[in-house]
């Protein structure tokens, strides 16, 4: 017998999942489903922070790292796609992607050359952010680096890493990123038939990513994950290296954040360091912080309604919007410090595990009038 913890988690993920999968699909014309493709790559980075920050107390403002670098992996493959011989017989050096001509480079780049092959792309796209994720949690964690100044430092890197990327524009495409991305092994990727088909590919996959960290959540490992963030010394008096742990789950939701980043560049047919950077990485927090640091379904949800709102106000009130975005965020801290989860906790709960409770009833009388 399920649980009535388990019942509430398959009801929720069964609407979410309808909500993704049709309701959304059936009501949005192709240009709007579009904006929600994009939307739901941000969900990825929003549910890792779940674990991350909300049950190992770990705030790292620096999820748009690994967003990033799983989008550049993703974006240097569909740009060697495009820079075939044929398709780039008008530059100096044919073969090569354009910004690489343009900078006088004269030999595609040795780091370069493994992403000619899609199933190297895709372990990249996992591996690049976690092995990195990996290399600052080593650094910080062993040191019992935590708190705010993990947040800088997280900070720091983007910066950094931002920085790096613009300037080796010859290698990187530079300030403008990596652009004009339209095919994927012949696929056009630009056509509202492949948007259609990315699109149903992200909410699968984000449904899939979220039943992974419920998982972690759930177990064992979950449970001294929340004991590291309310008492980390006395997990550690209790025989437990503290660090593995938080290294552990620092990597696991960069790896998330790098499939985030991947289907973005898929979705919108580019990659720039301004996703990289301290800005976008903070916006990444902000959403699951709107939703609710403790709750999955409140990450997703959380992080649709602040980029539609995001895209409402730009459109209604141009001169604005950054004002409404503001009120909007200060609005959410000051009446719903928990997130929109919270809504739900104070007004649905109990309606919710008296529906529940009342379908159990229902079930279970026809095999006790039976007995």
């Amino acid at each position: 017998m399920f649980s009535l913890q388990n019942r509430k988690d398959i009801l929720f993920f069964s609407i979410l999942a309808v909500v993704l999968l049709v309701v959304l699909p059936v009501g949005l014309d192709a240009f709007r489903l579009t904006l929600v493709g994009k939307y739901l790559t941000y969900a990825f980075v929003a549910i890792g922070l779940v674990a991350c920050w909300g049950d190992t107390g770990i705030l790292s403002l620096g999820q748009g790292i690994f967003f990033g670098l799983g989008g550049y992996c993703m974006a240097m493959f569909l740009k060697l796609q495009a820079s075939t011989p044929e398709a780039t017989k008008s530059q100096s050096t044919p073969g090569i992607p354009d910004f690489m001509d343009w900078n006088q480079i004269t030999a595609l780049p040795w780091f370069w050359k493994p992403f000619h092959s899609l199933s190297f792309t895709f372990l990249a796209v996992l591996a690049v952010p976690t092995l990195l994720a990996m290399v600052i949690g080593i650094a910080m964690f062993r040191r019992r680096v935590g708190g705010t100044y993990f947040a800088i430092i997280t900070q720091a890197i983007a910066s950094i890493l931002t920085i790096l990327i613009i300037g080796q524009q010859g290698y990187t495409g530079g300030v403008n990123g990596i652009t004009d991305l339209r095919t994927l092994n012949g696929w056009d990727i630009q056509s509202d038939h492949a948007k259609l088909v990315l699109y149903y590919v992200g909410a699968i996959l984000l449904l899939v990513c979220m039943l992974m960290v419920r998982f972690v959540r759930r177990s064992k490992l979950g449970r001294i994950l929340r004991a590291i963030r309310d008492q980390e010394d006395r997990v550690r008096f209790s025989g437990y290296n503290v660090a593995n742990f938080k290294i552990f789950i620092f990597a696991f939701c960069a790896a998330m954040a790098g499939i985030g980043g991947a289907l973005f560049t898929l979705e919108v047919g580019f990659m720039s360091p301004t996703f990289v950077g301290i800005v976008p990485s903070i916006e990444m927090v902000i959403y699951c912080a709107v939703g609710g640091r403790n709750s999955l379904f409140g990450a997703v949800y959380g992080t649709l309604v602040v980029n539609w709102a995001r895209t409402s106000f730009s459109e209604s009130l141009p001169e604005l919007w950054t004002f409404a975005m503001g009120g909007l965020f200060i609005g959410i801290v000051l009446f719903l410090p928990g997130g929109l989860a919270s809504l739900y906790r104070t007004h649905l709960d109990r309606y919710v595990d008296r529906f529940l409770s009342a379908l159990s009833s229902k079930a279970s009388s026809p095999t006790d009038e039976k007995a």
